[in-house]
């Protein structure tokens, strides 16, 4: 992206033809950068829509690139001043500096997992044939690029164990090159597969290649913007060039479906998805590779999720919400595809099932309770075994392996509970430990609690409340409250360094459970989708005035964090009720929702946002739009929006055109900033340099606004 030129000097600002200045009323000791405003103005339905910085949109241009150099010189500079903000990055690189582990699996008689021995850039994945012996490099990210920007998914093994497929990015893009090594030399294939992107890898039981989903190369210039369409699910042979690579399916009269591939374990048969950009919804179809059969429809209604969980010969399992909005298992016959004939596995349960896998000759399914992980193991014809029982309040993951496996792993971990791993046997039922991190903090001194808020319609909404015991509900505490609320997307809890500094700087974080997630099943998605996003800032707001009225904190010392549709949900409550909050922090937000359908895989969140091109959509989105709701005259809350110059999901023209209004509608002292990374993108592989900065960075802001004395020397 030639966002990375973003040093070209504000000096040399060219304005566009036509431009006008706008002068900003600036906090004492901040002098904002004059942005340029056009007159852009869209007619939508007979409704005239102002656009003055659609300018920004443009990420190539001279202007835009003098405007973040403008930009990121004004922020930096009062950053800099933070007087606690060296000591912060100092506490949250002691904090990071432990080793950590991913969850194992076994393909071929090898285990395969990631470690990070504290603060490398990236996860190093090794691989070893007993989990008692000295495991040796497979994929060493840090080695692809001096400053760690170069990171890797995956790797995907083959059958037999002996090659690993692995996805490489470079500075956050969601763009991928796939790439194949031997496992047990180390010897890099000559494979290399480009223009890859929201794609999977899927080996062939032979091992003669693999299954991807690619998208025809963009123009140099538009590689970054240009609207994602035309997903093509093709195979790759070991040792012949990309071009020669067939397409398996596609759609060309479906531009926006996209598909996944992956056979299953038998090796029989090739299942494939097709979704229309987020929403749940989609279609099955599949191929029988052993006959070298057509593309077959399965399920073709486009009615309810369907999500591939194992098969017995020709009869599929799948987890679906059709009927049952919190999930069930269902089996369907290939060969009586009619519904008459499909069988119900596991009903509906009082909790939410979120994921299944078929293992040791087990069907393990993960359900939330509540937002809390529960797992449940039952016979493959459907009868409940028992409960795994978990280390406590936490999120549980993994569970992945194959039918004739006798063990297998996952990660638990909480609020004040690092990662830990576990191995689970299934000879024996019971679970090891198997890795444990080492934090420099006593979990002992903090505590969760769970609470409940009502939302503005009287919906109850679980929140989790994380502090140091003994907290005095004065009024008084400096409070992080940090959601998300939508795409089906459960908030579930996590462990992080950076909120462990906030607490341990006197902080309390809070995360409440906002409709249009998926804790609660489908209908909770959907109550906070379209006609019904309302809901979601409504949820967000009740949760605010709930630790006010409960002591917790005051609207000075409250704080609201969120990353890209969080970044909406805090952008859209910072215009909705500015004197609720004493600090925003909105990060790689969808800001601009009458235009987010226009780049690169915008238009797939239509299923959650709607769109401004329907008469009836574009009036709820222009009600809480943050962009647009920005009013002259009114005194915000201090704000730090991030973005960065790679973000090819959330462009950051939306971050741009939201700082530059904010900053020309700001009346008052607080300090309205943006802070845009370079040689980063929406979030993913971000390394660890870059995890300490930006963490960091925010953490100052708000140990500054609220008068914090930072942390304590160590």
């Amino acid at each position: 992206m030639s966002v990375r030129q973003i040093f070209a000097g504000w000096a040399a600002m060219v304005l566009l033809a036509g431009c006008a200045r706008v002068a900003t009323v600036n906090p004492p000791h901040l002098s904002y950068p004059a942005t340029a405003k056009t007159n852009v103005v869209d007619d939508y339905f007979g409704t005239p829509v102002a656009d003055p910085y659609r300018w920004l949109e443009d990420d190539h241009a001279p202007e835009t690139l003098a405007w973040v150099e403008a930009e990121n010189r004004v922020t930096f500079d009062y950053l800099a001043r933070i007087p606690q903000r060296a000591a912060i990055k100092a506490r949250l690189t002691r904090l990071l500096n432990f080793e950590r582990f991913g969850t194992p699996y076994k393909m071929g008689g090898r285990y395969f997992f990631s470690r990070n021995n504290g603060l490398q850039n990236q996860d190093v994945w090794f691989t070893t044939t007993s989990l008692d012996a000295e495991p040796t490099v497979l994929l060493d990210p840090n080695t692809l690029s001096a400053d760690g920007t170069v990171s890797i998914s995956g790797p995907v093994v083959s059958e037999d164990g002996t090659l690993a497929a692995y996805q490489v990015s470079a500075s956050g893009s969601d763009w991928k090159e796939i790439r194949i090594r031997e496992v047990t030399t180390g010897r890099e294939l000559p494979d290399k597969l480009e223009w890859v992107k929201f794609s999977g890898t899927s080996w062939r039981k032979d091992g003669s290649g693999f299954y991807y989903s690619r998208y025809d190369a963009p123009k140099e210039s538009e590689k970054m913007t240009r609207v994602n369409e035309f997903q093509k699910l093709c195979f790759h042979k070991l040792g012949t060039p990309q071009s020669q690579d067939p397409v398996v399916y596609e759609r060309q009269d479906k531009p926006r479906w996209g598909f996944q591939g992956g056979v299953t374990d038998d090796g029989r048969y090739l299942v494939i998805t097709a979704s229309e950009g987020t929403d749940p919804k989609n279609r099955v179809f599949y191929q029988d590779l052993a006959q070298a059969g057509p593309v077959v429809d399965l399920l073709t209604d486009f009615d309810a999720s369907y999500d591939f969980v194992g098969n017995d010969g020709p009869v599929f399992w799948f987890k679906t919400d059709l009927t049952t909005p919190r999930g069930r298992i269902i089996a369907i016959d290939t060969g009586r595809p009619g519904r008459t004939d499909w069988r119900e596995m596991v009903p509906q349960a009082d909790a939410t099932l979120t994921a299944a896998n078929i293992v040791g000759g087990r069907l393990v399914a993960d359900y939330l309770k509540d937002a809390r992980s529960q797992v449940k193991v039952f016979r493959l014809d459907g009868t409940f075994e028992h409960e795994i029982e978990l280390p406590g309040i936490g999120s549980a993951g993994g569970f992945g392996g194959r039918r004739e496996d006798t063990e297998t792993f996952y990660g638990f971990m909480g609020y004040t509970s690092p990662g830990r791993v576990y191995r689970y046997d299934f000879t024996t039922g019971r679970s090891t430990l198997w890795r444990e991190p080492k934090v420099d903090f006593n979990p002992d001194d903090y505590e969760t609690k769970q609470v409940w808020v009502t939302s503005k319609d009287s919906t109850r909404l679980p929140m989790f409340v994380t502090h140091r015991k003994g907290l005095k509900l004065d009024g008084n505490n400096p409070t992080l409250l940090y959601g998300y609320g939508g795409f089906n997307i459960s908030l579930t809890p996590a462990f992080s360094v950076s909120n462990l500094a906030w607490m341990e700087m006197g902080g309390v974080y809070a995360v409440p459970n906002l409709r249009g997630g998926g804790e609660y099943g489908e209908d909770w998605h959907q109550a906070g989708t379209k006609l019904r996003k309302q809901n979601v800032f409504d949820d967000f707001i009740a949760s605010a005035e709930w630790l006010i009225r409960n002591g917790y904190t005051s609207p000075h010392r409250l704080a609201i964090q969120g990353g890209s549709n969080g970044g909406l949900l805090v952008g859209a409550c910072l215009t909705q009720r500015p004197e609720l909050f004493g600090a925003c922090l909105p990060a790689v937000g969808v800001m601009d929702m009458l235009r987010f359908h226009k780049f690169t895989i915008g238009w797939a969140w239509k299923s959650d946002y709607g769109s401004s091109e329907d008469a009836g959509e574009f009036r709820a989105l222009r009600a809480y739009s943050p962009y647009h709701n920005l009013r002259p005259g009114v005194s915000y809350p201090p704000t730090l929006v991030t973005t960065a110059d790679h973000d090819d999901r959330v462009v950051p023209a939306h971050s741009f055109k939201f700082a530059a209004r904010l900053q020309e509608c700001h009346l008052g002292p607080n300090p309205v900033l943006i802070r845009i990374d370079a040689k980063a993108g929406h979030g993913a592989g971000k390394p660890t340099t870059k995890v300490i900065d930006e963490r960091g960075d925010q953490l100052a802001f708000l140990v500054k606004q609220f008068g914090m004395a930072g942390p304590k020397v160590q």
